[in-house]
């Protein structure tokens, strides 16, 4: 069948419109990366996809509107053909999720074409789209989180976080504090002790804050405490620069015995009122070790009263297979996503 042309007039007229539309948006930083470039990119695809219904029009058409572009504004980028094709299927993905839509616009365009061909599940899309609008991922952190698995892992994740913090910060810290982490940058053996876990993590930070999250600062490794003439020392304590809280990590390489919730909850009270600063939020807590069992964590953060999550590492990238069936039905992960703001 021959490649259908359409009647000049018609093509005159989309290429005025698309160079007015290109126009209005270099006033507002055509540059950047945020809201009004990818306002336009979604403006560019609907354009043309608009203008494909009930034609055939084929490739020639979108490599003559790249073409025509780019030489109208030789200065900016992002008009080859191909980026066109990737701006009509941005807009025909996101067209009919009105949640999404507007969220998409807030966040850079190379992190909307990772998460366009990374995740495949609507859900999933939503979760890593929400997560680096509100926790500012880089793209590299962003690909880090989702070949980790993070909205699997995050989803599966065991705190006690509804019963010991404000709703305000509940959900963000939920989604902050992961069920499983993934250090495969470490070259550890399959048996190794704490001291060496830990020494292993400061040794290669940057690495280890990148997949904890990427808002991570590092405070310190054997940070010490001292309460009524004794020393304490906290295996590892961050800072979430976004949840405004300590966190304090105690490495276990064994499997997860429930007397680790009652150190960590001294050490959090600890923290609390002798390191905390007042603008900021209540410690949390994140008790790592290899193993758990679900039923034995969900027992021992019953009664606890500090907000803390238990959670396990490993050096490999895989999800365990049992654990892949447990994640929550679609309307309980829509929900837990509700309570990120948008």
């Amino acid at each position: 069948m021959p490649e259908f042309i359409p009647r000049p007039a018609d093509y005159t007229q989309l290429l005025a419109e698309v160079k007015e539309r290109i126009r209005s948006a270099q006033v507002a930083a055509l540059r950047a990366v945020n809201t009004e470039l990818v306002g336009l990119y979604w403006d560019l695809g609907r354009m043309i996809v608009e203008r494909q219904i009930g034609e055939t029009w084929g490739k020639s058409v979108v490599e003559k509107l790249s073409a025509d572009l780019r030489r109208e504004f030789p200065a900016v980028g992002g008009f080859s053909a191909s980026n066109l094709w990737r701006m009509k299927a941005f807009f025909e993905l996101y067209r009919q999720h009105e949640k999404l839509a507007p969220l998409v616009r807030e966040i850079a365009w190379a992190h909307n074409l990772v998460i366009m061909g990374k995740c495949k599940d609507p859900l999933e899309r939503e979760f890593y789209l929400r997560m680096t609008r509100k926790f500012g991922w880089s793209k590299n952190v962003l690909i880090h989180q989702i070949e980790n698995q993070s909205y699997e892992k995050s989803l599966l994740g065991q705190t006690n976080f509804d019963q010991t913090l404000s709703p305000a910060l509940r959900e963000q810290a939920k989604l902050a504090v992961k069920d499983d982490y993934t250090f495969d940058f470490l070259e550890l053996g399959t048996a190794h002790s704490e001291r060496e876990l830990e020494r292993a993590l400061i040794t290669k930070v940057e690495e280890f804050l990148r997949a904890m999250g990427g808002l991570f600062a590092f405070m310190g490794s054997q940070y010490r405490l001292e309460v009524d003439g004794r020393e304490f020392f906290v295996d590892l304590l961050l800072f979430h620069r976004r949840l405004r809280c300590l966190v304090a990590i105690e490495l276990k390489v064994g499997e997860f015995q429930p007397e680790f919730v009652g150190k960590v909850q001294f050490y959090l009270t600890a923290l609390d009122r002798q390191v905390r600063q007042e603008d900021e939020n209540p410690s949390i807590g994140i008790i790592l070790c290899k193993e758990k069992s679900r039923t034995i964590v969900e027992y021992a953060l019953h009664d606890a009263n500090k907000p803390i999550g238990v959670a396990t590492y490993e050096i490999t990238r895989t999800l365990p297979k049992e654990l892949k069936g447990q994640l929550p039905r679609p309307e309980e992960i829509a929900a837990l996503l509700e309570g990120l703001e948008p």
